[in-house]
């Protein structure tokens, strides 16, 4: 039974506290709307591996979409995989936070962190990028959310963090950042820093209020940077970063794509026109095969 017309949009997110902070976000744009935390099988913490299946972070939010328990879905865009179920949509984008990856921890610069210092960080892709500007660091598999890991960090377990500064953003923790690593040092995952909002396919008024609070850059950046990934037939345990750079009236940007150890790896960077995201980032893909990336990623993943 989907909501009565003229009735609150019931919003299904997540229940952990950065999920909660930005559908908050997401219902006060909207105006007329009511949260739904659903519990996911993600919710345990990350796992200790690179990531692992992010999907399961929004497989039970899409099912409630799905049978009308929830009119809208405010997902972590990062989080959304490419292939979207029979039925749902994406239907809007809100304005983007900044997608920079930040440390955490006792430094001013990338080049101040200690040698041999213990990092903590549960994503394959900023461990490699991590390992092929400092191969001296030891990088260790941390779980939990924002909060856990601050506190793991602060009871000694690990000298410093990278972390999303949207993230520490939402959850009003900004004051934890000790520097931000550029893209072209740590390129960010495709769509971190975006929100991605889900609905029925022909759902006109869940479509039209998530319309209504789309930022048109942020969609465009985040069609480019999800094309990259299906380009590059990527997965959530894929070394692989691509972010737009804003500034300008073109569309810039950068992706990253290496080996788990971070001894083998290509960076490439491309500007188009912004009003054609998809064909900048298909020229990005082909720049990306060129410099060896397809066959870097398969060694990764152990298909090659």
């Amino acid at each position: 039974m989907t909501a009565a017309a003229g009735g609150p949009l019931r919003i299904g997110t997540r229940g952990s506290a950065l999920a909660l902070a930005q559908a908050g976000v997401v219902a006060e744009a909207i105006g007329e709307a009511e949260l739904v935390p659903i519990k996911t099988s993600g919710d345990e913490g990350e796992p200790e591996h690179g990531g692992g299946d992010k999907s399961r972070f929004v497989r039970e939010i899409e099912r409630a979409l799905l049978e009308g328990e929830v009119d809208l879905a405010v997902h972590s865009a990062k989080d959304l995989p490419i292939e979207l179920p029979e039925g749902l949509d994406l239907v809007g984008v809100p304005p983007r936070e900044l997608p920079a990856d930040v440390w955490v921890g006792e430094a001013e610069g990338l080049e101040e962190v200690p040698r041999g210092a213990r990092v903590g960080t549960a994503s394959l892709r900023r461990r490699s990028q991590l390992l092929a500007l400092r191969p001296d660091l030891v990088v260790e598999p941390i779980r939990g959310n924002i909060d856990t890991r601050l506190r793991k960090l602060g009871e000694g377990e690990h000298d410093g963090l990278v972390l999303a500064a949207a993230g520490l953003r939402r959850l009003g923790r900004i004051e934890e950042i000790a520097f931000a690593l550029g893209p072209l040092e740590m390129t960010p995952s495709a769509g971190q820093g975006a929100i991605a909002l889900q609905a029925r396919a022909g759902d006109e008024r869940a479509g039209l209020a998530a319309a209504a609070i789309t930022d048109p850059l942020a969609l465009v950046e985040l069609t480019a940077e999800r094309e990259v990934v299906r380009g590059m037939e990527a997965d959530c345990d894929t070394p692989l970063g691509v972010s737009c750079v804003r500034g300008g009236e073109e569309l810039s940007m950068v992706a990253y794509a290496g080996s788990a150890d971070g001894t083998e790896s290509v960076r490439e960077t491309i500007v188009g026109d912004i009003d054609q995201p998809v064909a900048v980032a298909d020229a990005l893909v082909a720049k990306l095969e060129a410099a060896g990336a397809r066959e870097i990623l398969a060694r990764a993943s152990g298909t090659d």
